[in-house]
This record gives C-alpha cells, sequence and structure tokens, in this order.
C-alpha cells in the first residue's frame, strides 16, 4: 500500500538571504516537513546562496551517486541511515552503481563484511523511496525525463549525457545535494538549469572518422583535457558512427578529464547553439595521442567492459563473439540489472555464462572495493582508465570493443 504523502502546513513565500523560497519550501526548511526535508533543504538553501540562485525549481527525476560503501564509508551509511528515519522522496530517484552485485557478489570475490555494510546502504535509500537500479546509465531502465525538464542527476556520465543527448537541464549534483532535491521536489536554479549557460563556448572541429568507442572516449578525452569544463559545440563526427555507446563513451570521457557537463553536437544535441568563437582541431594524430597515453605496457589479466554499463546492443555483440568458446582471463561484464533481465529473455545471459564471462549487476569496475586484487585490466572506456590506474591501482590496456573480447578468448592483448 502505497504511503500517504505528507502534508505540510504552508505560510507565506519569503526570502532566504538572496534566494526567493515558496510557502511549501519555507516550511520544508522550518522542520515541519520533518528532518529529513529540513536537512535536504539547508543544503539546497546554502548551494544556491554559494552559486546566487534567485530561487528553486522543481524537478522531475534524481539519480544519486555515492551508492557504494567503498566511497561512502561508515560516516556515509550513518548519515543514509539518519535521513531514512523520516525522508521520503518526491520524485523517481534512481541509484548510481553500488559496490558490488547485489545478488551474485560472492562470485565476484566480495567479502561478507563488506557485504553487510553494503546491503545497509541500499535498503537506507530503499526505505526513502528510491529505485535500487544501481546504474550509472538510468536513460536504459526507465529513469529518462524530456527536453526541458529539469533534474538532479550526480553521476558525471550520465549528467552529460542527459544534458547533451536529452536536452534534460541539469547540474552534475555531488551525491548530497542529489539526495538533497530527491527529499524536497526542488533544486537551485543556476548553472545547466539556465538557458544561456547551455551556450557552446570552444568550437572543436573533428577532422578525422571516429567509429568504435574507445574513439570517441579518446576524443572526449583529447577535448576535456584542452578546455577543461566549458561547453564545447562537436562538428565532423558522422551521425551515422555516434550511437548510443559512442555517445555513453564520449559522455563519460569528457566529463572525467574535462568536468564539462554539457557539450552540443551537431544532429544530436536537441537545441541550439551560438557558434563559438574559439576553434580547437582534433584529427587522427590528437586521437592517436590520447589512445597510446591509455595505454601502459602490460599484459592484462582481467578484462572488464561496462564502464558506463553496457546497453542491450553490446550484450547481444558479445554473446555472437563467444557463441562456442571460452575466455581465458577473469572477465566482468557491467551492467545494469534491468538491462540484464531483457537480455536473458533473448537468451544472450546463458550463451555469454557458458563462455566463462561473469555478469557484474549493480556494480562496476570501477567503485568495487578491488584495488590491487588485479595487474593489468584491459577495457574500451577511457573512464574505466582513469579510475583503474587512480582508484584500483591497475595498469591498463585500451582498445576496441572487439579487442577486448578477443583479448579475454586468448589470454592475451593482440599488439
Amino acid at each position: 500500500m502505497q504511503e500517504k504523502k505528507r502534508e505540510c502546513p504552508l505560510e507565506s513565500a519569503g526570502w532566504i538571504d538572496s534566494m526567493l523560497l515558496t510557502k511549501e519550501e519555507k516550511e520544508m526548511l522550518s522542520g515541519k516537513c520533518g528532518k529529513a526535508a529540513k536537512k535536504s533543504m539547508e543544503i539546497l538553501a546554502a548551494l544556491g546562496k554559494i552559486y546566487g540562485a534567485a530561487r528553486l525549481v522543481s524537478i522531475r527525476s534524481v539519480q544519486v551517486a555515492g551508492v557504494s560503501y567503498d566511497n561512502l564509508g561508515e560516516a556515509g551509511l550513518e548519515y543514509l541511515e539518519e535521513l531514512a528515519r523520516d525522508g521520503k522522496v518526491r520524485v523517481l530517484t534512481t541509484l548510481n552503481p553500488a559496490g558490488m552485485d547485489l545478488e551474485n557478489y560472492r562470485k565476484l570475490g566480495i567479502g561478507e563484511e563488506f557485504a553487510g555494510k553494503q546491503k545497509r546502504v541500499i535498503n537506507a535509500f530503499v526505505k526513502m523511496g528510491i529505485v535500487p537500479s544501481c546504474t550509472c546509465t538510468p536513460y536504459f531502465i526507465g529513469n529518462k525525463p524530456k527536453k526541458g525538464e529539469h533534474a538532479a542527476w550526480s553521476e558525471s556520465s550520465a549528467v552529460c549525457f542527459a544534458n547533451s543527448v536529452l536536452g534534460v537541464r541539469t547540474n552534475r549534483e555531488g551525491g548530497p545535494s542529489a539526495l538533497a532535491a530527491a527529499l524536497t521536489g526542488k533544486t537551485p536554479l543556476y548553472g545547466m538549469h539556465i538557458e544561456k549557460n547551455r551556450q557552446a563556448q570552444v568550437l572543436v572541429r573533428v577532422e578525422c572518422e571516429l567509429k568504435e568507442t574507445c574513439e570517441f572516449g579518446a576524443l572526449g578525452k583529447a577535448v576535456g583535457e584542452k578546455i577543461g569544463n566549458r561547453i564545447p559545440l562537436i562538428v565532423g563526427v558522422k551521425k551515422e558512427n555516434a550511437g548510443i555507446e559512442q555517445l555513453k563513451s564520449l559522455c563519460a570521457s569528457i566529463a572525467t578529464y574535462g568536468g564539462t557537463a554539457m557539450f552540443h553536437m551537431k544532429g544530436i544535441t536537441p537545441e541550439k547553439t551560438e557558434m563559438p568563437k574559439e576553434e580547437l582541431l582534433i584529427g587522427r594524430n590528437e586521437i592517436s595521442t590520447a589512445l597510446k597515453e591509455m595505454n601502459d605496457d602490460c599484459e592484462p589479466d582481467f578484462v572488464a567492459l561496462g564502464c558506463p554499463h553496457l546497453s542491450l546492443f553490446e550484450l547481444r555483440r558479445i554473446a555472437k563473439m563467444v557463441k562456442g568458446k571460452k575466455v581465458k582471463l577473469e572477465t566482468w561484464l557491467c551492467v545494469s540489472r534491468g538491462v540484464k533481465k531483457e537480455a536473458e529473455k533473448e537468451g544472450i545471459v546463458q550463451a555469454i555464462e557458458n563462455a566463462g564471462i561473469k555478469f557484474a549487476c549493480d556494480t562496476c569496475m570501477v567503485v568495487s572495493p578491488i584495488a590491487g586484487r588485479f595487474k593489468c585490466v584491459a577495457t574500451d572506456s577511457a573512464k574505466s582508465c582513469y579510475y583503474s590506474r587512480a582508484k584500483q591501482k591497475f595498469k591498463v590496456r585500451v582498445g576496441s570493443f572487439e579487442k577486448c573480447v578477443e583479448c579475454a578468448i586468448r589470454g592475451k592483448w593482440d599488439g
């Protein structure tokens, strides 16, 4: 039975510092809607003051990061359990990947102590009414706002995808601010929520053809390192080569290496932008250099695909590639549980598992507690490369999707 939404008595609207709050927002801030709502509104009011927001705006959906216990720690867990005592989300809210596969963590080598802590994290979120989707690709599992709608997403690759591909308006939220937005249904009106702030600032002219996901990741790295968090207008990429898989790879990479929350791409981004005066040229040399910089001199003992989480189309490709074969290396496919269920209906999961490949649902190679467990990981993801080195202390090989699967089958990196 659905819990009845808490009603709050209303007073007149008024200013808090420099931000105008509605009657309902003032009630949440006063504590009359519960402690979790009060704490959340305090966070949002503070953010609004810092960024000069004139008011809050109602949002359509939320995506919360900071789900893995490996990142949260005990203090983060205690904070979530405190909010869960009376906090209830007001809009559709989904979760970023957790630190383990919530059902098959033992097969992935995750211990019981960590599993117990991670389950408490998930239980706290569920108690608040959050969908335990545990994926960095919420747009694959039903959390897909429409063009022009406001949202509060915190996973960097998903934020970039939402703004750039879907035309949704969201800032790159931190985990606490995204959760605060979920518990209030509001977010401060600044940054990517405002039209003028969504205009391109640098023209990026791509002078070579890109097809592979790793090439789009290399593009994101090359551009991100040059322009930082400014918004690019990318031209020269063939629309037929920029599928969902390539775009999510680009979004993950450019957000990781540059910090931008949005790009414009002709034929992809569903909104207009002014033509920037500054121009950056990206040719085959820049792409090759980026790929070279992401490759260490090592032989993989681990293959991990799915950063961001794999699509159903990608699982179909893998199933065809491994049919009748066995992998020689530990191989993880990171995917949302929702997409895996769709794959099960097509018989894809069994075909892939028959090859000795493991599904890592709800998690990924970036947020799992596997630091030092492997020496060298093979991946097609520029983002995975960055965090595998920085967080997991792995060396890395980055190549095409097919090359990574072939490496798992042959047991060695070719070239």
